[in-house]
């Protein structure tokens, strides 16, 4: 992205770019067909799913001002218009938790206050979403978006753990809240006796963490040894929402036997119930505010614009990672404008505002990546089968195969058409031994749905159509909150512990900290499988030191949401990372060590066997990565926190950076250690280039294996 500070050029750069493609984006979202509802449904679930979470987590702390129908409204409501206004469709709008919490902040501040109190807490709310907006449109009209990549890993890393720690914060508050008396209730009905409460605690504890381990279970389902791979891939894309449908069906059993409100189930008012929609007329309210007060709004409204411009830039950074080979231009400086209009147009109806998420974001561009795979696909095959039936030979299979290629992409004026990647040498070599190489080939040669997988790069059904569904689909779920209130609040703590722990692999601090508790004699397992590049080009001791002083940065942040008042400030620690990693830490770390710990990318070196020759090594790679299908590359190379592609890289190690494989003795390993490292490389990792997505196992550049399944891979 280029950087540019000059007022409203960013802002018309991307509209002109985007305005290029977008009958593009619509088109191409409907000759995808009926295929385009299985990344629809499938981010549809990653949404609804939270949203529906924080709107309890916002009726419990805001006495009710605030529930699932509002958090819901926001989410449909600011999708649907990005999806059709917005810059880089890719991008999903949600409310998030850090919304949440600074919601949850400004009405403990508003509620004991006698000229705002609970009356006027939406109508302040509104004057905090309107300094909020200015100062989105302030931001993006000078170009701030083009510094978004100064908010480096570790202030991406700290936040990831920081919001991790609050959702497992609120699920163990949520179940401990179980056993006592919720607010607003008659103490003395039957099922708040003491025996009773406990009883539902107890049920509590069993429905949430029954939820939280089946959960988590299906994440992994592609790397299950049983079952179709089709089943296998539907419980991993949907296993979550099917788990709190199987749990909440399973609340029912014991309803005949236990008092009513046993267990507690989700609280909101129908959207149609009478004084449900009183928030919708807020704005009303909004000139009762004290003038004071209006003036004091730009305090949070500061705090939550700083939040909007790193979180919705970030997510939109990772919805579009290089490694997707997008061909449309992004969108940051509009689409921080255009979101500038959503946050008051949401503060205007008494709703959260909703903003750019992570990782449903990413996660939408890897669903779409699937789609484009599986068009690509099926027209390619056809293709090929019909050049081998007029007896083509090679060559000219291929060129047919080009030339369908071709036919399936929109590129742009400005851009130069995509292309299939190079046959493998073996293909070659195996089509060449009947002595002719312009000979007629058959499937013997050429294995069609084998080899058209290898073929294909990495590409992306960029379009419109799918952000849009997902958020009427939202949208519909307002009007099914009678059944969404059948859901048991317990199930919806299970499901906050659940994201907390889903949120931790992929996030380099929290896989730091746990190398500082890993006893030395153990610290050579982590070699034994795929890890981030710093375990070897960083002594231990640095990594040590630069952990710790996140770690208590991490507390810091953490304790100041504890504080009643001052806990709106925690988005100001994440503003300070900036000028903390670029003036104050290169005084403590040598520059290359910060580099490989504060990478701007995932980068991760291959695992190294220590009972292993390299040539066992190689054997084992090509065995364990035959038929892997694409989906599953997919799924273990994208980390599930920040939904951000984990890219194979050989670690730089040279001899004035000591690596911290000095510090793992080898006299603690039971296999003997080898120091030929960079010798050791192989092994079988799937990893995306810019060329495509590849599984490297040799160090030499192997064909791809998209589209083919196996039984020996595992979920990372």
């Amino acid at each position: 992205m280029e950087e540019t500070f000059v007022p409203f050029r960013g802002i018309k750069n991307d509209l002109k770019s985007r305005l290029l493609c977008y009958k593009q984006d619509w088109t191409g979202g409907f000759r995808a067909g009926i295929r385009i509802l299985a990344p629809t449904t499938y981010i549809f679930f990653a949404s609804a799913i939270p949203v529906i979470s924080f709107g309890e987590q916002l009726e419990r702390n805001t006495d009710g001002s605030l529930t699932a129908v509002q958090t819901l409204a926001s989410t449909a409501l600011c999708g649907i218009i990005h999806s059709v206004v917005g810059g880089q469709p890719l991008l999903i709008l949600g409310v998030a938790e850090p919304t949440v919490l600074m919601y949850m902040f400004m009405f403990n501040f508003v509620k004991d206050r006698k000229d705002l109190g609970h009356k006027l807490f939406l109508a302040w709310t509104g004057w905090v979403c309107v300094w909020t907006a200015l100062l989105l449109f302030l931001l993006a009209i000078l170009g701030a978006c083009s510094i978004i990549n100064r908010f480096t890993r570790i202030a991406g890393d700290l936040f990831g753990l920081l919001i991790a720690m609050l959702f497992m914060q609120q699920a163990i508050r949520g179940v401990v809240e179980e056993f006592g008396i919720p607010q607003r209730e008659n103490p003395n009905q039957t099922a708040l006796q003491p025996s009773w409460r406990f009883g539902n605690g107890m049920f509590a504890l069993v429905l949430s963490f029954c939820l939280l381990l089946t959960a988590l279970r299906s994440r992994k389902a592609r790397s299950w040894c049983y079952g179709t791979g089709w089943l296998r891939g539907f419980i991993a894309d949907y296993g979550v929402p099917l788990m709190v449908l199987v749990w909440t069906a399973a609340s029912y059993i014991p309803v005949n036997d236990v008092p009513r409100g046993i267990p507690r189930r989700l609280f909101s008012p129908n959207p149609w119930s009478p004084g449900a929609y009183s928030n919708w007329t807020v704005i009303k309210e909004m000139v009762n505010v004290p003038p004071l007060y209006i003036v004091g709004a730009f305090i949070p409204a500061t705090m939550i614009a700083v939040l909007y411009y790193f979180d919705h830039s970030v997510a939109s950074q990772l919805a579009q990672q290089k490694e997707f080979n997008l061909k449309k231009p992004s969108s940051y400086h509009y689409d921080l404008l255009l979101l500038g209009f959503l946050v008051i147009l949401c503060g205007l109806i008494g709703i959260p505002p909703s903003n750019g998420v992570i990782p449903q974001s990413p996660m939408h561009t890897k669903s779409l990546a699937t789609l484009k795979q599986q068009l690509l696909h099926n027209k390619l095959v056809s293709t090929a089968r019909k050049s081998i039936s007029k007896n083509s030979n090679l060559s000219q299979i291929y060129r047919s195969m080009q030339e369908a290629y071709n036919e399936m992409q929109t590129p742009l004026v400005y851009q130069l058409p995509s292309t299939l990647k190079e046959l493998k040498e073996s293909t070659i070599q195996l089509a060449s031994s009947t002595g002719y190489i312009d000979a007629p080939v058959d499937e013997t040669i050429f294995d069609v749905d084998k080899e058209i997988d290898e073929l294909l790069p990495v590409e992306v059904k960029e379009q419109r159509l799918s952000n849009l569904l997902q958020a009427l689909m939202v949208g519909g779920c307002v009007a099914a909150m009678p059944l969404l209130k059948k859901i048991p609040t317990s199930v919806l703590w299970g499901y906050f512990a659940f994201m907390a722990i889903e949120s931790l692999p992929g996030n380099q601090l929290w896989e730091r900290i746990l190398l500082l508790f890993t006893a030395p004699s153990q610290r050579y397992k982590v070699l034994e499988e795929y890890h981030a590049t710093f375990v070897e080009t960083v002594p231990f001791k640095t990594i040590a030191t630069f952990t710790l002083f996140q770690t208590v940065y991490l507390l810091v942040c953490f304790g100041i949401t504890w504080i009643p008042i001052a806990g709106v400030l925690f988005p100001l620690l994440i503003m300070l990372l900036v000028p903390v990693r670029q003036y104050f830490l290169p005084k403590f770390f040598k520059g290359v060590h910060l580099q490989d710990l504060d990478a701007a990318e995932y980068e991760e070196a291959p695992a190294i066997a220590y009972n292993m020759t390299f040539e066992d090594q190689e054997q084992e790679g090509q065995a364990r990565t035959t038929h892997i299908d694409g989906a599953e590359i997919l799924d273990e190379i994208i980390t599930r926190s920040r939904g951000e592609i984990r890219r194979t890289q050989s670690p730089k190690i040279s001899s004035t950076t000591p690596s911290s494989l000095g510090d793992i003795n080898p006299s603690y390993s039971p296999q003997a250690y080898s120091p030929r490292i960079s010798q050791l490389r192989g092994g079988g990792s799937p990893s995306l280039t810019e060329k495509g997505l590849e599984l490297k196992q040799t160090p030499s550049a192997g064909p791809s294996t998209l589209g083919q399944s196996s039984c020996g891979s595992s979920s990372s």
